[in-house]
């Protein structure tokens, strides 16, 4: 449990403070005023920041505030960071460095750094997984360019009812190590040797959470089929790695692959919700999103890797859609005050992105007492051990 908790927090800490790291750049580029620049979130234990006249660093306390440059501060919540710009919440409209004081478009590219901070880390984290190796499902027919293949392994990612797999216990995940003493690296031969085993016991072993499981199986005829099975949907696995110049092309290639497929699930999320109401796909927030994370965390870096760089992604999509409250609903405040030739009332907006947080919270409220119900199992355990050791 030490270890979910602690890959829950890097890996969400990493994907928020890249995105305010991305508001922080452009503001300051853009001649924007940041007042502070938060590791983790408030209330701060300490701070610094550097003295325009003497050019030194100086300390900053909890409490420390108005000082003519940016305080960069650690804070007691280990989540991500935060930045805080002036003018943000439309005040200090005179001012030349004041957020509320630049134009639509500097607004609209300060808003949108975070999210476009979060693709490129996106991006930065599948290049780094394509050069070492990212797991992908393979054809045994399938021919990558230019890829190394390393680690191959069949899997079996279902069990059909009423079989001899299912009889004999069997699970969904479990992988191929060997079959009578064979190897074999491809789907099709794999088949084949049950199927000439028909009516003979076999002996599969099986990797399971790092441990070897041994069954003995006799394949059965399958009149629809035409072949002798043992009642199990097989997918061969392995990791995919390129040279450094077509790793970046991958990862671009990946990127964009995804995220056309997230708004995709985001429209039909929506589609479904508006017309059924109904909600076609399994959501987690924060408690879950823990729980996954150590479930990746288990398997290994490379797919804590690969688990981030998705995770990234949704938070980016997420982020920038047009809801109130969001870095997207206040980019399209701005796209609306574009074309009506006019500010919108300040009252008004600060009203209605107010109205958007309060719903988001109680959408993570309600996401996050389903995750618990989900995930009840675990939290019995976990607070067993607690019990245990007090």
């Amino acid at each position: 449990m030490l270890l979910t908790l602690i890959t829950f927090i890097l890996v969400l800490g990493i994907l928020v403070f890249v995105h305010e790291l991305g508001h922080f750049f452009v503001a300051r580029k853009s001649g924007v005023f940041v007042e502070e620049f938060g590791f983790g979130l408030p209330p701060r234990i300490f701070g610094f920041y550097k003295d325009k006249e003497t050019k030194k660093w100086k300390y900053a306390g909890a409490k420390t505030d108005k000082i003519p440059t940016t305080i960069y501060s650690l804070n007691w919540i280990p989540l991500g960071g935060f930045v805080k710009i002036k003018g943000e919440q439309g005040e200090n409209t005179e001012d030349s460095d004041s957020f509320a004081h630049k134009s639509i478009t500097k607004k609209i590219l300060i808003l949108s750094a975070g999210v476009t901070m979060n693709v490129i880390l996106t991006v930065f984290l599948l290049f780094i997984g394509y050069l070492v190796g990212l797991p992908r499902e393979l054809n045994d027919s399938e021919q990558i360019p230019w890829a190394k293949i390393s680690n191959e392994t069949i899997y079996i990612n279902d069990i059909a009812k009423g079989y001899p797999a299912e009889k004999a216990g069997i699970r969904a995940g479990d992988m191929v190590d060997r079959i009578d003493g064979k190897n074999f690296t491809k789907i099709t031969d794999l088949q084949n040797y049950i199927d000439e085993k028909s009516g003979t016991p076999i002996e599969l072993e099986l990797k399971r959470e790092n441990a070897i499981v041994k069954f003995s199986v006799t394949p059965q005829k399958d009149e629809k089929l035409n072949k002798s099975v043992i009642g199990v949907m097989l997918s061969r696995m392995g990791f995919v790695s390129y040279p450094w110049y077509i790793a970046i092309w991958e990862s671009i290639k990946t990127t964009l692959f995804l995220i056309k497929e997230i708004i995709f699930a985001f429209y039909n999320l929506f589609t479904n919700l508006l017309i059924s109401h109904t909600v076609s796909v399994a959501l987690s927030g924060p408690v879950g999103i823990a729980v996954i994370t150590g479930q990746v965390a288990r398997m290994g870096l490379i797919y804590i890797l690969q688990f981030t760089a998705l995770l990234s992604l949704n938070l980016a999509i997420i982020n920038f859609l047009p809801l109130p409250a969001l870095d997207g609903g206040r980019v399209m405040f701005l796209i609306i005050e574009k074309i009506r030739g006019k500010s919108i009332n300040a009252r008004v907006e600060a009203m209605v992105h107010n109205i958007g947080l309060y719903l988001l919270f109680l959408l993570v409220l309600f996401i996050t007492f389903n995750d618990i119900m989900r995930f009840s199992d675990k939290f019995i355990y976990l607070w067993d051990r607690i019990t245990h050791i007090f």
